[in-house]
């Protein structure tokens, strides 16, 4: 499997060399040349298949120079840190499931991803007898999932840029506490786009990205998606059992495009129609709810909420989503997203019925956050995070039927 650039001013690359690469040297960021596709009879053949074994099956259809054995010893590893057996539980509520992807290490969703993202640095740079240095911006969760999934390492130091003051004090102490020797943390005086400006800075000057053997471990890097990419076919497989249904639609809280754009991998892999609906939940920042809605992507200024992993304005994660949406045309991309970088906005109306038939999309106010966890309470018992809760209220005008 080769990977691409979105700019198309980059060589290919094999499955690991865009993993320890990141961010690809024109500027843009990695995708398969090609998403396989997964047919009815191989998908119901999962079924029965614990969250381990579900994993290998989708990441060996991108990954193909780590050998079988390998891969399934990182996906063990990876995995084996997280306090339930399931990995990711659901919970009913009705009509409602709710993936639980808060039992790893530091209780973020990032743990799924980043536990074997950082299991698979370790394996490449002892493989490869090489050393890296970690770069990344986080909004809260990224931080200290990252953190602990790399910390303690040989051969890997990690620098994490947080906004000053703007994330929850359990994050700003899960990642200002640790001591590891290979753990840096910089509190940057403004908000996470802020931060994440300086990360794709840096990655942008590949002479000193070379020299200095920066990687990335926000989701600019590939193997971020594709470990979320399982979740969204596990989730598929337990809800079509659950509810002997043919089709699953998902409501997801969505700032920086990453989980989502998973879930949009995921559809294509799937038969057509097992995912119904993508339905993208913002918070007051909700840039990518006038993006879909109106055709509107145009930064406006970060609003503090009680999701502040949302708090966010250029989505990381929107560049990949642009490619498919301007038909695998890099120049036009490329294009676009130069326009951005300086004027701060893209129009894309012409492109609006073709975004509506990927995603439906709404804002939810912090009224709306707070009704919606003290109704859930109150019906069941459960309490949602401000996250969940985002997309938990379009849950009724959706018809959706699973989130996280």
């Amino acid at each position: 499997m080769l990977y691409l650039s979105t700019r198309g001013k980059s060589e290919s690359r094999s499955f690991t060399e865009a993993v320890m690469t990141g961010l690809a040297e024109d500027g843009g960021l990695l995708l398969p040349r090609a998403i396989p596709r997964i047919d009815r009879a191989t998908l119901e053949s999962w079924q029965e298949l614990d969250y381990n074994e579900l994993a290998f099956e989708v990441m060996s259809r991108f990954i193909d120079d780590i050998p079988t054995s390998d891969l399934k010893a990182l996906i063990k590893k990876s995995y084996a840190t997280f306090n339930v057996d399931e990995v990711i539980p659901h919970v009913h509520l009705d009509d409602l499931h709710v993936l639980e992807l808060f039992h790893g290490p530091t209780l973020a969703f990032k743990d799924v991803a980043l536990q074997f993202l950082g299991n698979l640095f370790e394996y490449l740079l002892a493989r490869n007898d090489e050393f890296i240095n970690i770069i990344g911006a986080t909004s809260g969760d990224t931080g200290s999932a990252a953190i602990h999934g790399v910390k303690g390492r040989e051969r890997i130091k990690i620098f994490i840029l947080h906004p000053h003051k703007r994330v929850s004090d359990v994050q700003e102490k899960q990642m200002t506490t640790v001591e590891d020797e290979n753990v840096y943390n910089i509190a940057v005086n403004g908000t996470f786009d802020d931060a994440q400006a300086i990360v794709k800075s840096i990655f942008g000057n590949i002479e000193f990205k070379d020299r200095y053997k920066l990687g990335a471990i926000n989701s600019i890097n590939w193997a971020r998606i594709l470990a979320q990419v399982v979740y969204y076919v596990h989730s598929y497989l337990h809800v079509m059992v659950h509810e002997k249904v043919n089709a699953v639609a998902f409501s997801v809280p969505t700032g920086n495009f990453g989980d989502i754009f998973a879930g949009y991998i995921a559809k294509k892999m799937l038969p057509e129609g097992a995912i119904s609906k993508l339905v993208l939940a913002t918070n007051s920042n909700d840039i990518l709810a006038r993006f879909v809605n109106e055709g509107d992507y145009s930064l406006g200024d970060v609003v503090p909420t009680s999701s502040p992993s949302m708090d966010i304005q250029a989505a990381s994660n929107f560049e990949r989503y642009l490619y498919y949406l301007m038909d695998k045309e890099p120049e036009l991309v490329r294009e676009s997203m130069l326009k951005f970088s300086v004027d701060g906005k893209l129009y894309l109306q012409d492109y609006l019925a073709h975004i509506k038939r990927d995603f439906v999309a709404a804002s939810v106010s912090e009224e709306e956050v707070q009704e919606t966890i003290r109704a859930c309470y109150k019906d069941h018992n459960y309490i949602l995070d401000p996250h969940t809760a985002v997309a938990s209220g379009l849950h009724s005008s959706s018809g959706t039927r699973a989130y996280r």
